[in-house]
């Protein structure tokens, strides 16, 4: 079987779902190859030779290799401006590859004649894959790949809207080149697509299976192996481990599926029906200790929506070996100063954590399950550590007015010590989630494939009016701008952790 991540995503690490696939499939004794064209196909834009006579573009072309050899060392982040010009010369390079209506940046790919969520349009990329910028690299690349591997089924992993133009591009010449080969369709794009109410399959003529959550299973199934009696950790065999654009191998693992607290209103992953499943700590723990050993890792990365306590106390008891982060939840666990130390010599650099806002009102609104009292203590406690913390606030959520927003403002500023890194975001309704009937709702992106609805906000405090307090007010909040100004540009959370810039 080949394993496909198509672009464009970020490229600082192993892409996840097929390296975990990979990992079970192979322990049942199963032959695949992973491809990851997004790393492939991101590197070989930067090679393209450039015509634009502006200084910027030709400092970038001419520092390419510099670049790329920064952002692979660690030394660079130890100097944030070195960093930033790093980034920002390579994403010139990669924007200056784009075609009349067509932006792409390390992180995007965004076309105006087409959209990633109307099925049509993505038909008409399969229909026309000849025009995708990504043709002439992936054309090549998967003869490459089928003729030496002879792969009886495809299988090509849709996480993000900016992977799904081309997606359908790779999915069309495949279907014209090799009519014989199954494709098999999954990622979380596409189990949030099969968790709508609404969906209807407009892709039957070109994929022969869609696969919603994991899909070691359902893979299994296919090949003719019917038992899942376990997962396994993911295999990495066969990437180019030394080409991502990190200071060394970035680890992504896995210990749960789901949210642990799956309580939150309007969440997707509640929305979405998602189970929650855990490994248990002894076999992360063991699954970690086997693949340290094996690939040396700069850093682990938790993928887990929210990293449970009680693995939180058995990475705390027993280190992997490796630095590490993820995301987890402002739990009393973490309020605790001597706990915090201890996970800081476990390899614990730091933590995300999704306060989402600084009132408490809109806290139980949401039914975050969060008090802001305990949330103080825990950044006390991790900052006292050397923990740094990414803090993710959301804005514009129903029960939040300008009031609120600027409650979430004066809770941020007096805490500025304690905030390492922020993302900010702006609320979206998702469209299969129940406070739907709560809302006045509308067509939020004209799209069959949209994931949310546009609502009317019950107390005025719509988008237009949350985007400009942001960029007005938050923003320019003279305790808040200096940790805006720290976040790394287009990598953000993948590559705060390399930052030193906490004790």
């Amino acid at each position: 079987m080949l394993l496909i991540f198509p672009p464009i995503a970020k490229a600082c690490e192993p892409p996840a779902g097929v390296t975990a696939l990979a990992g079970t499939l192979r322990k049942h004794g199963l032959n695949c190859t992973v491809f990851d064209a997004n790393l492939e196909a991101q590197l070989h834009l930067l090679t393209i030779p450039v015509t634009a006579t502006d200084t910027w573009t030709k400092r970038a072309a001419r520092n390419l290799g510099a670049n790329l050899a920064a952002l692979r060392t660690s030394a660079t982040y130890d100097s944030p401006d070195r960093y930033r010009r790093s980034v920002m010369d390579l994403n010139r390079l990669i924007d200056n590859t784009g075609q009349p209506g067509l932006a792409i940046s390390l992180v995007n790919y965004q076309d105006t004649a087409l959209s990633p969520i109307r099925s049509a349009d993505l038909l008409t990329a399969a229909a026309h894959p000849e025009t995708n910028i990504f043709h002439g690299f992936f054309s090549a690349r998967l003869r490459e790949l089928i003729t030496n591997t002879a792969p009886s089924m495809v299988g090509l992993s849709l996480n993000y809207l900016s992977q799904a133009l081309p997606t359908f591009a790779m999915i069309g010449h495949l279907r014209h080149e090799y009519p014989d080969l199954k494709i098999i369709l999954g990622g979380g794009l596409v189990t949030s697509w099969l968790a709508n109410s609404t969906w209807r399959n407009p892709f039957g003529d070109l994929v022969d299976h869609l696969v919603a959550g994991p899909g070691e299973a359902p893979l299994l199934k296919l090949l003719g192996r019917e038992n899942l009696q376990e997962e396994h950790p993911p295999d990495f065999t066969g990437l180019p481990l030394n080409d991502y654009l990190s200071p060394g191998l970035i680890l992504p693992y896995s210990a749960s599926r789901g949210c642990y607290w799956r309580r939150c209103s309007f969440c997707p992953e509640k929305a979405e029906g998602a189970p929650y499943l855990a490994k248990s700590a002894n076999q992360v723990l063991a699954d970690l200790k086997l693949l340290v050993d094996r690939t040396r890792p700069a850093l682990i990365h938790l993928l887990d929506n929210a990293v449970s306590p009680a693995l939180l106390k058995a990475m705390a008891e027993q280190p992997p070996g490796a630095d590490w982060y993820g995301f987890a939840r402002a739990e009393s666990l973490l309020a605790d100063p001597a706990f915090c130390r201890k996970l800081r010599r476990s390899g614990c650099v730091m933590l995300k954590l999704g306060l989402e806002s600084g009132d408490q009102g809109v806290l139980d609104a949401l039914d975050k399950g969060i008090d802001l009292g305990l949330v103080s203590q825990v950044l006390a406690a991790l900052s006292q550590a050397g923990i740094a913390t990414y803090v993710y606030l959301l804005f514009g959520t129903p029960a939040e007015t300008a009031t609120e927003a600027h409650q979430t403002m004066e809770f941020v500023a007096q805490h500025r010590q304690e905030i390492t890194f922020l993302n900010l975001a702006i609320f979206n309704l998702p469209v299969g989630s129940p406070e739907v009937s709560t809302l006045e709702v509308g067509n939020f992106y004209g799209g069959d494939l949209s994931l949310y609805h546009d609502f009317r906000h019950p107390r005025v405090w719509n988008r237009r009016e949350v985007r400009q307090f942001l960029a007005q007010e938050f923003k320019r909040h003279p305790d808040i701008a200096p940790i805006l100004r720290r976040d790394p540009p287009f990598f953000t959370s993948n590559h705060a952790p390399f930052f030193k810039l906490w004790p």
